[in-house]
């Protein structure tokens, strides 16, 4: 098993940050822009727990394809998602903890299971660059934490303007 994980602190209300992370709509269009290909699976029309999608995109050269499903939510709280792909298993947790009024502490972890002998090896090379391979997976939440904070003031000067 290989665990990843970073906290980052978003100048922005918990609620706020809730809602942009459970905002699945846009998390499908982000994807798309960065050419990952999302199909939802469940068909249903309302979001919660439940909700699947097919992802399509290329890793290392290859084209990959996983079902991920969301397992649970927790409202203002959590999300946990699970995936499944040809070989490895994952979970997906975002945690969310109010710091102070404006404050929020967002959790990500990240944890990859092997099912297959060739992903053991595979996850055993990510092992050895678990370094690069953690700073990268800190740059990406940092990102993340400074898009929602970017939204969050675009919004508040929309309405003080």
């Amino acid at each position: 098993m290989m665990r990843l994980s970073a906290k980052e602190v978003v100048e922005a209300p918990i609620d706020f940050v809730w809602g942009q992370l459970s905002d699945f709509t846009l998390w499908e269009r982000t994807a798309l822009r960065r050419g990952v290909e999302m199909q939802r699976l469940d068909g249903a029309p309302t979001e919660g727990p439940g909700m699947a999608w097919l992802i399509r995109f290329g890793f290392q050269g290859k084209p990959r394809e996983v079902d991920m499903r969301l397992a649970g939510a927790e409202p203002g709280q959590r999300l946990l998602f699970e995936a499944i792909g040809h070989s490895m298993k994952a979970d997906l947790m975002l945690d969310l903890h109010e710091v102070a009024l404006r404050r929020t502490r967002v959790t990500v972890v990240s944890e990859v299971r092997p099912l297959s002998m060739t992903a053991r090896v595979f996850i055993q090379s990510l092992r050895l660059a678990r370094g690069k391979l953690q700073e990268k997976y800190d740059r990406r939440i940092a990102g993340l934490a400074a898009d929602i904070e970017d939204r969050w003031k675009a919004r508040r000067s929309d309405t003080q303007g």
